[in-house]
């Protein structure tokens, strides 16, 4: 065990990775209780492989009787070490060899001293590594992540398409699964369930690895499915938040700031064609009555914005989990 009487199960999602799994499960370090391998219907028969050439003890293999995605592999484990009781927090990894099941502990770190409900990896906190990542994967993320923490509402974390992340079981509970998203937005949108229940979100620092992997993801695709996707959490999320649970000096600065910027962009513009139109010069006060809405608008919609970042949730949900044992290898 990792922890005093506290235990840890790794997921990690099956679909074509028979050539690095084995190697995958075999740096899972020793603290950790369970390995749950989800097979989503691979068509290399990864859960059978698995079951066939890996002899860890720790090891369960569960089988999707259809192709779910990434995410909907992922919520399956989930599900599972929830329904069983199974461990108090769970990491999640990929099988394709590009995360080091030897960063276990440091996603575990902040959970254990009662610092986070969940933890992510970012791979943007050293230049150097960030060097090193593909060109066009590079670009796709720092759009999405700008994406992402206005649409979650975690402006703190980045890198949202990163899947290499740890969270506790009592956090998993609070969250229903059936409106998660399946697939490859399945990080930005655990994100966004995350929110809603004000789970404390803490980014660990790490460094990915390249291999001879292809992605299945198009960049170009991403921005625009993401793109509305992440529109349709914002809209709901502050729907929800500022609205529905609470009403705030952000609620009133948003709705006011967008109708000011609005109006003054629309006025502007209008009076703007038509004086062209009918070579006319137009007045300073008209200026005016334009430029005031939109500078008035801009502002408040900063003041909600400034709101929205002060609201990042800063208490954990789990309940204590004790200290560290001398036990951790």
């Amino acid at each position: 065990m990792y922890i005093n009487d506290k235990s840890v199960s790794v997921v990690i999602p099956c679909y074509k990775v028979t050539k690095h799994i084995q190697k995958v499960i075999s740096l899972i370090p020793s603290f950790v209780d369970h390995i749950i391998c989800v097979d989503d219907r691979c068509p290399e028969n990864s859960g059978q492989f698995i079951k066939e050439n890996v002899s860890d003890p720790r090891l369960i293999v569960l089988f999707n009787e259809e192709n779910k995605g990434v995410g909907g592999a992922v919520m399956r484990g989930f599900q599972y070490v929830v329904d069983n009781d199974l461990s108090d927090i769970v990491v999640k990894i990929d099988g394709d060899g590009q995360m080091d099941p030897g960063l276990i502990s440091s996603f575990l770190d902040p959970i254990v001293v009662g610092d986070a409900d969940y933890t992510k990896g970012n791979r943007f906190y050293n230049p150097k590594d960030v060097a090193q990542m593909p060109k066009i994967r590079m670009i796709g993320n720092v759009g999405l992540g700008f994406c992402n923490k206005f649409s979650s509402g975690y402006w703190n974390v980045f890198d949202p398409t990163n899947g290499y992340l740890a969270v506790t079981s009592y956090t998993l509970s609070q969250l229903n699964f059936s409106v998660i998203h399946n697939r490859y937005f399945f990080e930005t949108d655990m994100l966004f369930n995350l929110h809603l229940i004000k789970a404390k979100v803490v980014d660990v620092p790490m460094k990915a690895t390249y291999a001879d992997e292809v992605s299945n993801l198009s960049v170009g695709h991403s921005l625009l499915t993401f793109g509305f996707l992440h529109l349709r959490n914002a809209f709901r999320r502050i729907f929800f938040e500022y609205y529905l649970r609470d009403f705030t000096l952000g609620s009133i600065a948003l709705p006011v700031g967008l109708f000011l910027l609005t109006f003054g962009f629309i006025f502007g513009l209008h009076t703007w064609i038509t004086n062209i139109a009918y070579n006319v010069i137009t007045p300073a006060g008209t200026v005016m009555f334009s430029v005031l809405p939109i500078i008035l608008g801009f502002q408040l919609i900063l003041t909600f914005l400034y709101q929205d970042m002060i609201s990042v949730p800063q208490k954990v949900i789990t309940p204590r989990i004790r200290k560290i044992s001398n036990k951790r290898k």
